[in-house]
């Protein structure tokens, strides 16, 4: 009888051992998945040492918040590539759209996007085009007018609200248009600045 229960405690112990240690692995194959979606900003060491793509992602849409909890920006794209020896996504076909509600809703569309990861940086390349649409007068505010830009690359800060290039852009506001080199567009200020030699085209006035 004594050896009896004694069986039936190893058996006891022996399942329960078999339970933790598959907790364990569970534990750290959450872990190890956590790593790699996050891109293992850690700095720690990678299990593809080289730079071949982690994972890879068709027709996906992100959302970055504020820290009150609003949407600062949606970005979206038919696929995003990560690659995880330094961290950084490449997107085609990305779409931007700023969703602040103090200020115009503007969006980016290009052929490609270089975002990093551990930066709040996209790079835009291959036929890059803004658009923020006009909006009527309203108490305190004056109207706003639509506005476009066409350039072959821009890089978009997305804390700061700021859309820059060095390259030549067509800016087209209301009836107006502008061709320059350079640009810096602070969408929190409502600013523009252009850079280098251009040309400006008014359309003509309109009689009273």
């Amino acid at each position: 009888m004594v050896t009896n229960i004694r069986n039936k405690r190893t058996a006891h112990r022996g399942s329960l051992l078999a339970l933790m240690l598959a907790g364990v692995f569970c534990a750290f194959g959450s872990f190890w998945l956590l790593q790699v979606m996050q891109g293992d900003q850690s700095g720690g060491p990678n299990v593809n040492l080289g730079n071949e793509p982690d994972y890879i992602i068709d027709n996906f849409s992100f959302v970055r918040m504020t820290e009150t909890g609003q949407p600062r920006y949606v970005i979206s794209g038919e696929r995003l590539t990560h690659h995880p020896a330094d961290n950084v996504s490449d997107i085609d076909k990305p779409v931007v759209q700023s969703m602040t509600v103090e200020h115009p809703r503007t969006t980016m569309t290009a052929e490609r996007a270089h975002v990093a990861q551990n930066k709040s940086q996209i790079d835009l390349s291959g036929n890059v085009d803004m658009r923020r649409p006009g909006a009527p007068a309203q108490a305190g505010r004056n109207a706003v007018q639509p506005l476009r830009i066409r350039t072959e690359a821009m890089t978009l800060l997305t804390d700061e609200e700021i859309a820059k290039t060095d390259k030549p852009i067509t800016l087209t506001l209301g009836g107006a248009s502008v061709n320059a080199v350079g640009m810096v567009a602070n969408n929190a200020t409502e600013q523009i600045d252009l850079g280098g030699p251009g040309r400006a085209i008014y359309p003509p006035r309109q009689p009273r």
